[in-house]
């Protein structure tokens, strides 16, 4: 398997989760880099930005609701 193109970048974290990570990456037998890097900026593409646009089901149903007990109002705001 060829490997992948890599990107070098630069890195600034806080030093007390820099060293949590560090420790937890070599008790696993991995690089600081893959962990904090590669593992991190996978999670964010995967998890986080698909839910990004996403409005929970619980405040949907609030602004209906507000919507329905306002409707008189926003009609003649509307106007």
């Amino acid at each position: 398997m060829a490997p992948r193109a890599r990107h070098q970048v630069e890195l600034s974290i806080r030093a007390d989760l820099y060293r949590v990570m560090t420790q937890s990456a070599e008790d696993r037998g991995q690089t600081a880099t893959y962990v904090v890097l590669d593992q991190a900026v996978e999670h964010y593409i995967r998890y986080v930005v698909p839910t990004q646009g996403t409005v929970r089901p619980e405040i949907r149903a609030r602004a209906r609701k507000s919507i329905e007990k306002n409707r008189k109002l926003l009609e003649l705001l509307a106007q």
